[in-house]
């Protein structure tokens, strides 16, 4: 099954040391039914049933998966470009505001080793665990050795844009992957992704029909006190980071709009730590062909320092984000979030909304 090429990612082998080029990098499709064949552990008869107490493990070994299928468990990942639109992505809703760079490691006596080189850019790692937790958020260079509470654990690098998209592929390019246990010796999980397919499309359905919706993302298993709050979270929003002042982030989901309305959300400058943007998603939470994100590394401000973004609302319009005729929600994400947001009972660009 190893048979499309893709110029999206790009790996460093822990041999070399070396870039791939994309003629020699060979990826699988990202479809949710799509397995590498090396890893493969999953026939029918086999498969577990996937439950709401199991839900987070079978989706987040889908994104496992997904990593691994590009050679994540053996290699450190650098994505060369913004995510792909549509389900092509690996990850449900992923930034658009950062590139990714990913791997698979194993641990070592409970804990894992990364490093983050000195940049000029925003460059954080997420340690996600087997169970979807974001164990551990680092935003600070230097090196690092943190205890997990699964055999494994997926070390994301999220490497901003705000110097363009070149200098943040360079920058992941500084990382040390000699500090890395690579999984090589990973299975994937015996789930049928079909069926965790289905639960993930019901539960992003009922995230879809709130109002709002605002992601907790506790840090490990035993902070989980509302199972089904934490299944919507998964299913929405896989891998986001807990919200910690001046270090991790918030995030929170808008309702699903019409792409025939005019809507604006005028604001305060949130003024969080790093930068503050928003997304537009389609109805399953992945990214649309052609619309890009909105942050404060760009946007234009009023005269009186507020800041207005508008959806679908003309060329003309302030800080505009035309979804190209579909229906859409959007998420904000505040990254090294002020105390006054995360404290907030709402996010205050999704309580400014309005049809105009």
């Amino acid at each position: 099954m190893l048979n499309v090429r893709s110029n999206t990612f790009v790996s460093r082998a822990l041999s070399s040391h070396v870039v791939l080029t994309t003629a020699l990098l060979t990826t699988v499709s990202l479809a949710p039914n799509v397995m590498a064949a090396e890893n493969v552990h999953n026939s029918k008869a086999q498969a577990l049933t996937v439950t709401a107490q199991n839900f987070s493990h079978a989706e987040t070994a889908r994104n496992y998966r997904n990593w691994a299928s590009k050679g994540a468990n053996s290699q450190f990942v650098i994505m060369q470009n913004l995510p792909p639109r549509g389900k092509a992505a690996p990850t449900v809703q992923m930034n658009d505001d950062t590139l990714y760079g990913v791997a698979i490691v194993k641990a070592e006596n409970g804990k894992v080793s990364f490093s983050i080189p000195k940049t000029d850019n925003y460059l954080a790692v997420q340690v996600v665990t087997e169970r979807g937790h974001g164990q551990h958020y680092v935003v600070e260079d230097g090196v690092y050795e943190l205890a997990v509470e699964s055999e494994y654990a997926m070390l994301i690098y999220r490497s901003g844009t705000e110097k363009g998209i070149q200098h943040a592929v360079e920058q992941l390019d500084k990382v040390n992957v000699a500090d890395f246990n690579f999984a090589t010796d990973y299975q994937v999980q015996p789930y049928n992704y079909d069926e965790v397919e289905t639960w993930v499309q019901n539960y992003t359905k009922e995230v879809n029909s709130m109002d709002k919706f605002t992601y907790t993302f506790p840090r490990t298993s035993e902070q989980v006190t509302d199972l089904h709050q934490w299944n919507l979270e998964n299913a929405a929003g896989w891998g986001g980071a807990s919200p910690e002042a001046f270090v991790g982030n918030k995030y929170a989901n808008s309702a699903k709009l019409k792409a025939n309305v005019c809507y604006s959300a005028t604001f305060n400058d949130p003024e969080n730590k790093f930068f503050t943007s928003i997304t537009a998603y389609d109805s399953d939470k992945y990214l649309m062909e052609g619309v890009r994100h909105i942050s404060s590394n760009t946007w234009d401000t009023n005269q009186d320092g507020t800041i207005t973004v508008s959806f679908n609302c003309g060329d003309t319009a302030k800080n505009n984000i035309d979804t190209k005729g579909q229906d859409f929600t959007f998420t904000t994400r505040h990254y090294g979030v002020t105390p006054n947001v995360m404290q907030a009972t709402q996010d205050p660009i999704i309580a400014a909304l309005k049809q105009s």
